[in-house]
């Protein structure tokens, strides 16, 4: 039996296109995780360190780890007429140079932010400290991401939503590449390969069994928010959209890649499609 270090976040939308391996659901005779929750900007952190053998991580991060880590077509999040909210108190007029609480420097909303607010000033804060940066004084703004993008104080209100940013950005109408998962190029490619379709069927599984797995989910403490909220959560990122990528997020992520080179955040311009698992390696090895 090998066994596969993997990481996600805590967040909803990862614990549930996971946990159907966890709980035994989806497994394999010669394969199996030892999994990690953690937060995306460590997540991100590890990615380019290639601690981890499989890692959810954001879409932004991906050109910098693309020599040593494939990208996998399951578990995506994508945010489609929503996602990550940059936040204030109410009434705040925010000057070009505002100090703003981010959840990592690598995240696909870090890096949209700071295309669209170069003189933003920027700290980095665990995702879940953000809203309260804000409540505080510690910072003029946030941007909100996961679970928090659902509630937040009342004092509080939406300066701009990082959609709108990547809507102006890719003028496409094209949907927001926010997570993926990616897969150490030096695992065997058979093992990559059963890897990714072991994933694959753990979201399918998921989605079949949506309200059990749900309800085993806050059973055992692992979700954050409530029934009603975990629903809605899961509605937006957590879909049959996340199954395996369609090619309009496989031009969603390439324009991604193309605004982060024209903006002098990557040293190249990636075509996603040359970054997956060759699924064709299985059709040669099996003829």
């Amino acid at each position: 039996m090998r066994t596969l270090q993997i990481g996600h976040s805590p967040d909803a939308d990862d614990l549930f296109m996971y946990y159907a391996i966890a709980f035994g659901w989806v497994n394999h005779s010669n394969l199996s995780f030892k999994n990690s929750a953690l937060d995306i900007q460590t997540l991100n952190e590890k990615a380019l360190e290639g601690v981890l053998d499989i890692s959810a991580i954001s879409f932004g991060v991906y050109p910098l780890v693309v020599l040593e880590q494939s990208l996998l077509r399951t578990g995506v999040s994508f945010g489609n007429g929503y996602g990550p909210k940059l936040i204030k108190k109410k009434g705040k007029n925010l000057k070009k140079n505002f100090k703003v609480a981010l959840s990592g420097a690598h995240t696909t909303n870090a890096m949209l932010f700071r295309i669209a607010y170069p003189e933003a000033r920027i700290i980095y804060k665990n995702f879940l400290e953000i809203e309260n940066a804000v409540l505080n004084g510690e910072v003029d703004a946030g941007v909100l991401i996961h679970e928090s993008i659902l509630q937040y104080d009342e004092s509080l209100e939406v300066e701009r939503e990082i959609w709108e940013i990547w809507q102006e950005l890719n003028q496409q109408d094209l949907p927001l590449p926010l997570g993926g998962m990616c897969i150490r190029r030096s695992l065997p490619l058979s093992v990559a390969i059963t890897c990714e379709q072991m994933l694959t069927k753990a979201v399918k599984v998921a989605l079949e069994n949506k309200s059990l797995l749900s309800k085993m989910l806050q059973e055992r403490n692992l979700i954050r928010v409530d029934s009603k909220k975990l629903e809605t959560y899961l509605n937006l990122y957590a879909n049959e959209d996340s199954i395996t990528l369609s090619q309009t997020q496989l031009k969603a992520i390439n324009t991604l890649f193309k605004i982060g080179y024209d903006h002098k955040i990557y040293s190249q311009i990636l075509e996603v499609e040359d970054c997956l698992i060759p699924l064709e390696y299985e059709e040669f090895r099996n003829s």
